[in-house]
């Protein structure tokens, strides 16, 4: 599991001064894109290998809401992998109170640039096995060998 911190903008909300609901979306994937960069596995880099990671599903809770000025933390771990797909889980809290403010989820696979799906243990067995110890350690399920 890692953590990403950021503060909030005052673009980032609505005129009560709540964050948009649309933008739990965007730290989701803040918080994945850093995850990834830390495992070594930047979008970039996989772009450049012709593999693209679209969006599946996403599903988030709002427990309490987050204000301008208040700074957030997201944590997110890879929760299920199987070489095709993946998922994240995510909780955002406030960074000052530790309250949580939302959780949720996130589905993705993977392609090729013609949008066909791509076995990352048969083409690329290196990044599924970096793939593969970034579960683990982030104590999700998956299965070695799909």
């Amino acid at each position: 599991m890692k953590k990403y911190s950021r503060l909030v903008n005052y673009y980032e909300t609505d005129q009560m001064g709540i964050v948009h609901h649309s933008n739990y979306i965007r730290y989701f994937e803040e918080a994945r894109l850093q995850w990834m960069d830390e495992i070594g596995l930047s979008y970039s880099g996989l772009e450049e290998k012709g593999v693209i990671i679209p969006v599946t599903f996403v599903d988030c809770h709002y427990k309490s809401p987050v204000r301008f000025g208040d700074t957030i933390y997201i944590t997110v771990r890879m929760s299920k992998f199987d070489g095709l797909k993946m998922e994240f889980s995510y909780e955002v809290y406030d960074e000052k109170t530790g309250e949580l403010r939302s959780t949720g989820k996130s589905g993705h696979c993977f392609l090729d640039k013609q949008m066909r799906p791509v076995l990352i243990r048969k083409k690329y067995p290196e990044l599924y096995e970096i793939m593969l110890q970034a579960l683990h350690e982030d104590g999700g399920t998956g299965r070695k060998g799909m």
